[in-house]
């Protein structure tokens, strides 16, 4: 077994699955601030139980991103330290900066709002709050700073073979990670609005299937209260519809930012990555036809029998230049100016190990790009059309009593998860064989780049890989079962189960509620 696989397999598993929480973080997390501000400035109770129980999820998520992307930081030095020590000079400072100013703000003012309940005067504990979500913020920016520099390497000098830090406001303000960084940040409020969307969409279902909301001939709601359960109330109701319009609009707004954030980091990779580009549209043959879809050995070297079925003439090169007849280069074309500037075959070497002196595949899988392309920009823009549809169906006031719409509306909540995993997996793979990618552009410098054949630790065997992909994987999976739970039951006792003290028995709260200390 080929160690340099099994560690690719393993890092994008791990942060495959680390990456699911960090943009529900990312933006949930302002929209809980968002509401606790509301409270604050309004009183109204609706306000209030908005904030504690999409806290609670937000919480929930917020330690299971924390305990998974710890894993992170070991897997650099122990399966990738030749990694690590090419990449070290530059990754030390933003690194240093997220750990040691944002994530400290971070974890510190979390807990000061986690603990400050009825403890903290009002205003002062909705800065606790404000202050750690800027933090998770500026820890985003510091983490695609580093991942970017990986994808358009700027700021750094050649030091005996290996980079060496000379501009670091260069590299912060990378125009690679800046796009990079508002285009994840824009994801992540799309992915927080359809999470908001399909929760509320299923409660007020709830209301509809158990007799407490009903329609009036016109289609116009009558909010009821339960005779059994004081807390589904017509506030209870106020609670769920406010939750589902609001998620609605961010996820319209979220998406709107990804297609205009995405179009400019778009045109940035045709000028950087070429190579990858050309493999996520499965251009072949130059031109300046975008293929919707196409068809073959798409997995090909040498672009086999790859033909496209539907191809809109002119788009793709709006989508590299911006305009409709400037070619874009494909991949039998680029294939010899890769191999012309950084050669046809891997040195030899010890740090190449079985893959000294083999042939190079600057192609990209193409499957893989060019179908997470397309899932990327087809979830999203799935998840914003049904933000769109939301809206227009409960205008009256409530959701339709369709059993199978509140099915689809609550694994609706997975396509922006999924759009934003692919767009992952595409940025990634695509820019292999490198693990860190030349920097083409004018003014770039030559050589700083890494192929991934030479960034596996050395000293790690297959079978010491192998059990830690085996073993990682099977915690995650443990995880995910223990998040997914939690969040369940939790979603399932509604606002009760962020405000026990609004249940009948509240002198009694449940003694399984591991977040019972927060409220």
């Amino acid at each position: 077994m080929d160690p340099v696989e099994i560690a690719r397999w393993q890092f994008g598993i791990t942060t495959v699955y680390h990456f699911l929480m960090v943009p529900l973080t990312l933006g949930l997390g302002p929209v809980v601030a968002f509401m606790q501000w509301r409270w604050v400035r309004t009183g109204n109770g609706h306000w209030l139980r908005l904030t504690k129980f999409w806290g609670k999820l937000y919480l929930v998520n917020f330690i299971m991103g924390v305990a998974t992307g710890l894993v992170q930081e070991f897997q650099f030095g122990m399966a990738w330290s030749e990694y690590s020590r090419f990449v070290g000079d530059v990754f030390g400072a933003p690194l240093a900066m997220e750990g040691l100013l944002a994530f400290f703000f971070e974890s510190t003012f979390l807990g000061l709002w986690i603990f400050g309940w009825n403890r903290l005067p009002k205003r002062i504990h909705l800065a606790t709050l404000c202050i750690a979500v800027a933090g998770s913020i500026i820890s985003a920016f510091f983490i695609i700073v580093a991942n970017s520099w990986m994808q358009h390497p700027v700021g750094v000098t050649l030091v005996n073979g290996r980079p060496r830090l000379v501009d670091i406001w260069a590299v912060l303000t990378n125009n690679t990670a800046l796009a990079a960084y508002s285009h994840t940040i824009t994801g992540s409020f799309a992915v927080a609005g359809g999470f908001l969307l399909g929760i509320a969409w299923y409660q007020l279902w709830r209301r509809r299937r158990d007799g407490i909301d009903t329609v009036d001939d016109r289609g116009r709601v009558i909010v009821g209260e339960s005779a059994s359960d004081a807390t589904r109330d017509a506030l209870d109701h106020q609670v769920w519809l406010k939750a589902l319009r609001v998620g609605a609009v961010i996820a319209i707004v979220g998406f709107a930012g990804v297609a205009i954030t995405g179009d400019t980091q778009g045109k940035l990779m045709f000028q950087q990555q070429p190579m990858k580009m050309a493999a996520a549209e499965a251009a072949c043959e130059t031109g300046t036809g975008f293929s919707v879809l196409s068809i073959g050995d798409v997995g090909s070297t040498n672009c086999t029998g790859v033909k496209a079925v539907i191809e809109i003439p002119g788009l793709l090169s709006f989508l590299a230049h911006g305009d409709t007849h400037t070619v874009v280069t494909g991949v039998k074309d680029l294939l010899p100016t890769y191999e012309a500037k950084y050669g046809t075959t891997l040195p030899t070497g010890s740090i190449y190990g079985v893959h000294s002196g083999q042939k190079i595949d600057y192609v990209p899988d193409m499957q893989v790009t060019y179908w997470g392309f397309r899932i990327m920009i087809g979830f999203g823009a799935l998840a914003a059309l049904a933000a769109a549809v939301a809206l227009w169906l409960t205008r009256k006031g409530t959701v339709p009593a369709s059993k199978w719409l509140s099915r689809l509306a609550l694994f609706g909540i997975l396509a922006p998860f999924g759009a934003n995993a692919a767009g992952w997996v595409f940025t990634e793979m695509g820019r292999q064989p490198f693990v860190v990618a030349p920097n083409p552009t004018p003014g770039g410098i030559d050589g700083v780049f890494m192929f991934t054949a030479a960034a596996v630790s050395p000293g790690v065997s297959s079978g010491e890989l192998l059990f830690s992909i085996i073993s990682l994987g099977s915690i995650y999976a443990v995880l995910l079962v223990v998040e997914v739970v939690l969040l369940v039951r939790f979603i399932r006792g509604g606002v009760v189960s962020a405000m026990p003290e609004l249940a009948p028995d509240a002198a009694e709260p449940a003694s399984d509620d591991v977040l019972s200390f927060a409220y």
